[in-house]
């Protein structure tokens, strides 16, 4: 079994293209593959292995950090802390499916097609989860910033504890159920259809929030000041910056993938459409890239939160030793 063998929610998308029934093995799909005259990029799977494993650290770390410190237990990273849980869906399915590759490609375990199709279908929900749920998260958090600059004095009678929760559970009831959905009707294309706009509407949503907080924000600035609230506007200023480079990671790391979905439902036997899929895994990369550089943002940002982790990293190493 090869690196081809990666074949996410895309994947079973790009099965049309090349004539490929679910049940072939992964090596006739490159073989296949290399009858267009266009192979797939090969990774090693110990780097997927590699990227997965410190990912799944770091968000664990994150989470651990935040439900640790009561002075991160508000609102916003309660959302930063479930768009950690979205990241970690990507890290445990890379990390459950390069294990199962590397021990079938050695022979030490056997799987039945019924069997490697579960786990495959399971894969995919885990991923389109993660998708649905940080785009979601990545709106609320914006929404969040967007409260919090401009209805400062009102903030904590609108977004209250319990209403965090609240939409916390919409988005993660939501997610599952829609990426179940997918999964089930994959072989549609309205399914890929939904998911590119569910990015593209959500990406103009937050992009718009954005906007309008940087361009009033020195006008509201200045009233604020006048209310002796100067530190927390610039809190809240910091947030929204911190949130606007996450948005910008994962625009840069999810967007070839979408750019890929974009092109199986516009030009699938197109040559130069067939070239860019030649680059799937490389996309898979930048997915788990993502992942793994979310929870250095939030540190860098946040010196509470990197306080915790090193703390946290410390005793960790206290009690190795």
């Amino acid at each position: 079994m090869n690196d081809s063998s990666r074949h996410h929610f895309i994947m079973k998308h790009m099965d049309y293209m090349y004539n490929i029934d679910n049940n072939i093995t992964l090596n006739a799909t490159l073989g296949e593959m290399n009858g267009t005259g266009i192979a797939q990029i090969m990774i090693p799977q110990e780097l997927f292995l590699m990227l997965g494993l410190i990912s799944l650290v770091e968000n664990i770390l994150v989470v651990v950090a935040i439900i640790k410190n009561r002075n991160l237990h508000s609102p916003m990273y309660y959302f930063i802390c479930c768009l950690a849980v979205s990241d970690m869906l990507v890290s445990v399915s890379n990390v459950v499916e390069t294990l199962f590759m590397l021990l079938m490609e050695h022979g030490l375990l056997l799987v039945t097609a019924k069997m490697l199709q579960h786990l495959d279908n399971v894969i995919d929900i885990m991923i389109c989860s993660s998708v649905v749920s940080s785009l979601s998260f990545l709106c609320t958090i914006a929404a969040d910033r967007y409260i919090t600059i401009f209805y400062a004095l009102r903030y904590h009678s609108i977004m209250t504890t319990q209403r965090a929760v609240a939409i916390i559970a919409v988005v993660w009831l939501t997610s599952i159920t829609s990426s179940s959905v997918f999964i089930v009707y994959h072989t549609y294309n309205a399914v890929v259809a939904c998911l590119v706009t569910f990015f593209g509407v959500t990406l103009v949503f937050t992009a718009v929030l954005y906007l309008h907080m940087f361009i009033l924000a020195h006008v509201h600035s200045r009233r604020i000041m006048a209310l002796h609230k100067s530190r927390r506007q610039g809190t809240s200023m910091k947030g929204a910056i911190t949130l606007t480079i996450l948005l910008g990671v994962f625009v840069i790391c999810w967007g070839p993938f979408f750019l890929h979905l974009i092109l199986i439902l516009t030009c699938p036997t197109n040559p130069h459409c067939k070239c860019y899929f030649s680059h799937f895994n490389l996309f898979l990369i930048l997915i788990i890239c993502n992942s793994l550089i979310d929870p250095l943002i939030y540190a860098y940002r946040s010196q509470e939160l990197r306080k915790t982790l090193k703390e946290i990293i410390s005793c960790s190493w206290f009690f190795a030793m």
